[in-house]
């Protein structure tokens, strides 16, 4: 199942390239996002009957926090894909592109999925050439336009996410060495499935050194701060569709690779020191999102930020450890990647009508596109934490595992944060939904494929406030089971 899972987003690129019109390309990606959800689901379950999967002679596996991963990827490419239709379609219909470079977007989409598939499914260190493997493709996608804006945030993007992917590098290194001395010079000495079998023998003093390295590596792509600068200008150049595939399922990616490491490395060092770098660079991230959100101008980048705040949350929920804070923390990847997702289609609907990205140039959303400013209201009370929402839920029981687990101060700085973000960012975005149309804005939505895309993420931010399945309860119990180390 797992080389099937990758198959698809493959030949979903190849098969994007041969098509000879804008609808082709359109009924091949929308197939082909349709396959690859099935082939996650798939593995999803299979995972969830047979705890892990092994394949390609130890090469690639599937852990229940892999599924967790493939699952977020497949659904969230999915809609994203949808959503490609109705907005890369009204560009198409502007003359903003062309059809060869409507068929780049589709095929450069794919492989993007297919990059960030394999980041969850690699069952050992070369972790590392998957993520750099999703850089080079996503700054490909920022270029599409070709514009000076979004040329200058892709060569930002490559040039500070490279120099924290070779830190990266160091820490992958410096943990193999630490694996070669128990496991001898073998293939095992790189597999996951290894390593946390050895990991508590491993020397503390080299994994304190490979952790340092990797959180700041992994966590340059996951955009925590002080590492996040690429951030802003990167997702708010992209394409919409690619910005929320940046938000909301490759942060997740860069995040998981630092927790992979995190589990291996806490049962070397005991979970102090981990843990505490984790909520040092957790509170600093949400911390610095706070002036950024409240005084910002350009709503893209404001969600952009947002990122930046729930990277810092994801990390905090790890760092306060025991099961609740990383149940929380697990929780809060999957309800930021939809709530995120639902953000940026509509950030891009306002982008497509009013053809500006700043805050003051925007009003009157609920009257001009009632749909997409109902569904903008909804999201933006779920990205902020409000209840009866998704993210209500993760950022509760987060704050519940810091006060539990003594964390004190690291609880009230963080609750803090949150109620000025709060603020700031409901501020802004009430000034685009509420008032009246700036003149000249012709009532009416864009697309009923972004409006569909918007309600399907739409079911999840308002389902899972209220209500978390069994089945999904239980997956995420497997995810702390693979995660939680004491």
């Amino acid at each position: 199942m797992i080389e099937y899972l990758l198959l698809a987003p493959v030949l979903t690129g190849i098969l994007c390239f041969l098509t000879k019109s804008k609808k082709q390309v359109e009924t091949v990606s929308l197939t082909g996002s349709i396959a690859t959800l099935i082939l996650g689901l798939i593995l999803v379950k299979n995972v969830y009957q047979n705890n892990v999967i092994i394949s390609w002679t130890n090469a690639l596996f599937a852990d229940a926090f892999s599924a967790f991963i493939v699952l977020i990827v497949s659904i969230v490419g999915f809609v994203a894909s949808i959503y490609s239709i109705g907005y890369m379609g009204h560009e198409f219909k502007h003359g903003i592109m062309d059809l060869r470079k409507l068929k780049i977007y589709y095929i450069l989409f794919h492989i993007f999925m297919f990059t960030m598939l394999l980041v969850g499914v690699t069952n050992n260190l070369g972790l590392w050439i998957a993520i750099e493997m999703t850089t080079l493709v996503s700054a490909l996608l920022m270029i599409l336009h070709t514009k000076k804006s979004s040329v200058e945030a892709a060569w930002k993007y490559m040039i500070i996410c490279t120099v924290g992917i070779t830190f990266a590098l160091f820490g992958t290194i410096l943990t193999y060495y630490g694996a070669v001395k128990i496991l001898g010079e073998s293939g095992d000495a790189l597999n996951w499935t290894s390593l946390i079998a050895v990991a508590d023998q491993f020397d503390p003093t080299i994994m304190k050194l490979a952790f340092i390295f990797i959180l700041i590596g992994y966590g340059t792509k996951a955009g925590l701060a002080p590492m996040h600068t690429w951030l802003p200008d990167a997702h708010s150049e992209a394409p919409t569709p690619v910005s929320a595939l940046l938000s909301g399922v490759l942060l997740n990616c860069a995040m998981y690779g630092i927790i992979r490491f995190y589990t291996i490395a806490t049962k070397s060092t005991g979970p102090a020191f981990t843990s505490n770098l984790l909520i040092i660079f957790g509170l600093l991230s949400i911390g610095i999102a706070v002036p950024f959100i409240i005084l910002q101008e350009d709503y893209k980048r404001m969600l952009a930020y947002s990122s930046v705040e729930h990277m810092g949350i994801i990390a905090l929920g790890i760092g306060f450890g025991g099961a609740l804070g990383i149940f929380g923390a697990i929780l809060h990847m999957f309800n930021h990647a939809m709530t995120k997702s639902l953000m940026f289609f509509g950030a891009g609907n306002i982008l497509l009508k009013h053809e500006t990205k700043e805050i003051d140039k925007v009003s009157g959303i609920m009257k001009s596109m009632p749909a997409t400013g109902t569904m903008l209201l909804i999201g933006g009370l779920a990205i902020t934490g409000s209840p009866p929402f998704g993210i209500f839920i993760s950022e509760f029981t987060i704050l519940s595992a810091g006060f539990f687990q003594g964390n004190i101060i690291s609880s009230v700085l963080f609750l803090l944060f949150i109620i000025m973000i709060f603020a700031g960012f409901f501020y802004n975005l009430s000034k685009m939904i509420f008032g009246t149309p700036k003149p000249g804005i012709v009532p009416g939505e864009v697309s009923r494929w972004t409006l569909g895309a918007m309600v399907i993420v739409a079911v999840f931010v308002i389902v899972l406030g209220v209500y978390i399945p069994s089945f999904f309860y239980d997956m995420i119990m497997k995810v702390v089971a693979v995660i939680r180390v004491i």
